[in-house]
């Protein structure tokens, strides 16, 4: 009788299947240490990125805040047939110079003074922006016409001073049109 041909009893098969079995259970100390260091660096490298991917997405609300402002002040002042203005406003009440992150509203300037008077109603009134973000302007108050046609060409740019969103800054552009869009630029400074 061969040795291939010769009957291995069962009792020996369930044995070497045992311990075949119980040696391929988990992972060496030596694995495991690996993997977590793999994990650890993938994380070093992934928080910054969404740091920033955070930063950059409430700077892209900023922007597209500031277009959504422009394009209801102009509708509404093609619907009324009046001027409408929006303009920096830090109280929601009424517009003063400074910085569009301080906040700013859309109201109806029935007299078109430039100024917000008591019988004016307020179309929307937007919050300060967070701290760290930094709005500029050529104007502090923009027109537009009953025809819906602004005043001036105006250029709004908003910036994440502090912490940095690395260079990049969203430059909202209002037309004499009235028309309003939003760029990206990969400027460095915040200032």
């Amino acid at each position: 009788m061969t040795r291939s041909a010769r009957k291995i009893p069962s009792w020996q098969l369930s044995r070497r299947t045992a311990l075949r079995s119980s040696r391929q259970h988990g992972f060496t100390l030596v694995e495991l240490m690996i993997t977590l260091a793999v994990f650890a660096v993938l994380l070093a490298i992934m928080v910054p990125s969404y740091s920033d991917m955070t930063l950059g997405s409430k700077l892209r609300s900023q922007a597209s805040d500031l277009v959504a402002g422009a394009v209801l002040a102009r509708s509404e002042a093609i619907k009324r047939n009046s001027v409408v203005r929006m303009c920096v406003s830090a109280d929601g009440a009424s517009c003063i110079a400074g910085g569009w992150e301080q906040g700013w509203v859309v109201f109806h300037d029935a007299d078109d003074d430039g100024t917000r008077d008591a019988g004016e109603t307020v179309l929307l009134q937007h919050q300060a922006a967070a701290s760290g973000f930094k709005i500029t302007g050529t104007v502090a108050s923009v027109r537009f016409q009953g025809t819906g046609v602004g005043a001036t060409q105006t250029t709004l740019t908003a910036c994440r001073a502090t912490p940095s969103v690395g260079a990049q800054e969203r430059v909202v552009n209002i037309t004499a049109a009235g028309r309003a869009s939003v760029t990206k630029t990969n400027t460095s400074t915040c200032s």
